[in-house]
């Protein structure tokens, strides 16, 4: 499996599993989808990229992930305080992800911007995680 779509499955079951992150916003609203969202709050997990670390077996890789929080809101508030949830459901190091081992995967950056139409809100968590495939 391509190691950002391992990453991604395990980064939407750790945000399910967490009582903080769902008490903001519903499971069924963590999503990977395309286009506006739907329904808010969310969470759309977004574009990743998988970068080759350069190891000799060619099995250790960087994987970036956006996550993409939405909310109909005028100021920043929900989303900021989504992203904090979301920071504690990830910090624990104990990862489990199909067919690979993350040795870390942590916060690179948080962005929240107000959207042109005044009505919504949104911010990206963008994350790195070091992993490497299992055997």
């Amino acid at each position: 499996m391509e190691p950002s779509l391992a990453l991604q499955k395990a980064i939407r079951v750790r945000l399910v599993a967490a009582t903080a992150v769902t008490s903001l916003v519903p499971a069924a609203n963590i999503v990977d989808r395309n286009g506006l969202p739907a329904v808010f709050p969310c969470i759309l997990i977004g574009e990743s990229q998988t970068v080759p670390g350069g190891d000799i077996a060619r099995a250790r890789h960087d994987v970036f992930v956006d996550l993409h929080i939405w909310q109909k809101e005028t100021g920043l508030a929900f989303s900021k305080q989504v992203a904090g949830a979301i920071r504690d459901a990830l910090k624990d190091a104990n990862w489990t992800a199909t067919g690979l081992h993350v040795a870390d995967l942590y916060v690179t950056s948080s962005r929240f911007l107000r959207d042109p139409n005044g009505i919504h809100s949104h911010g990206v968590i963008s994350l790195t995680a070091n992993v490497v495939e299992a055997a």
